[in-house]
């Protein structure tokens, strides 16, 4: 079975910073109203939607989340030059800025370029020092009279990076978390009778502090709980083993805990039975930095919720462009669907 990679690459490549998801998420109603039941927009922007389950009398609910922005930066500055200074949302490595494009998107979208000092003009010191994000600035081709017509201090921006197809993997910008946003949609549409409520839950602000995961998990009071959420594949050149976390096409990985949850020991064992008897290919995850919206769906419910979280490992996260294996993206769906027709299947009193 193949993945709809033209519906990940439209999902992939729209704009949607922090606090800025508007476009993602008018793309994300449209998708999923047909396949659920209920669909609400709260007033932070997240996406709720609701599959009512078959056979519920004690009204059991899942809680997915699947954080639609992306990484960005918005405008902060613009010179006598015009040229663009910003802060970020989210967090960036600065080496992989160096010349790269971005769209600002202002009273229209304009393409820039991340501009710093040539190495031609750095002294020795210089060119041996850590690149730092103040150390850029961003170069629209245009005067401050210009930039001014187009662009005003608080407009977002996002990387500029189609969706391609390399071998067995897809590389784009925002396949974190798009990536899981995809996943969600998909596993939304195909989950027909599935035991207990199912609130699928598309949030706004994950990459500034699961913001959108904490408030949406406070109003649905979640029994059970998944994050979903992109994990770091460093199976690279001089990586050893200890460091890779994930490696691409080894399967979908099942969170054990990150920086800002310990998953519930239930709900692992849980997931690693059901990949089992599925057949569906796994591998374990510890992230010892970096959290997900896991720890919002687990916390900020009235009674807190029984939560794990389903990983998919991607290379260059948090990078202009990011990796991910098709297989390992499939894998996730099918583990996310049959854990959620499972669920009334385990004992969860041990």
């Amino acid at each position: 079975m193949s993945i709809n990679v033209s519906l990940l690459k439209k999902i992939c490549e729209e704009a949607g910073a922090p606090g800025f998801e508007k476009r993602v998420r008018d793309l994300v109603i449209k998708e999923v109203t047909p396949l659920v039941d209920e669909l609400s927009v709260d007033n932070m922007g997240n996406v709720i939607t609701v599959k009512r389950g078959v056979n519920n009398p004690e009204g059991k609910k899942a809680m997915v989340a699947a954080h639609m922005d992306e990484i960005g930066f918005i405008v902060s500055h613009i010179d006598d030059n015009g040229f663009v200074r910003f802060h970020t949302l989210g967090g960036f490595d600065p080496k992989t800025l160096t010349a790269q494009r971005v769209i600002i998107h202002g009273k229209e979208n304009v393409i820039g370029v991340m501009g710093s000092k040539p190495i031609h003009v750095m002294s020795a010191e210089e060119r041996t020092k850590i690149a730092k994000i103040s150390d850029y600035f961003i170069d629209l081709g245009r005067s401050k009279e210009e930039v001014e017509k187009l662009i005003s201090i608080g407009d977002p921006i996002t990387r500029e990076r189609e969706l391609i197809e390399m071998g067995d993997c897809v590389n784009c910008k925002s396949i974190d978390n798009r990536v899981s946003v995809f996943i969600l949609i998909e596993a939304l549409r195909n989950l027909k009778d599935q035991p207990y409520d199912v609130y699928g839950v598309f949030t706004v602000q994950e990459e500034v502090g699961l913001r959108g995961a904490n408030v949406s998990a406070h109003t649905i009071n979640p029994d059970f709980g998944f994050g979903l959420d992109t994990t770091i594949a460093f199976d690279l050149p001089g990586a050893q083993p200890h460091e890779m976390i994930t490696e691409l096409g080894k399967g979908t990985a099942i969170k054990i805990m990150d920086a800002s949850t310990i998953c519930d020991y239930r709900m692992v064992e849980f997931m690693k039975q059901t990949a089992n008897a599925e057949n569906i290919k796994w591998q374990p995850e510890i992230l010892t930095a970096g959290g997900t919206d896991t720890a919002g769906v687990q916390r900020m419910g009235k009674n807190g919720a029984i939560s794990g979280a389903v990983s998919i490992p991607t290379r260059h996260l948090h990078q202009v462009i990011e990796m991910a294996h098709k297989d390992d993206i499939q894998g996730s769906i099918d583990l996310l669907i049959a854990c959620l027709m499972k669920l009334d299947t385990y004992d969860w009193s041990h």
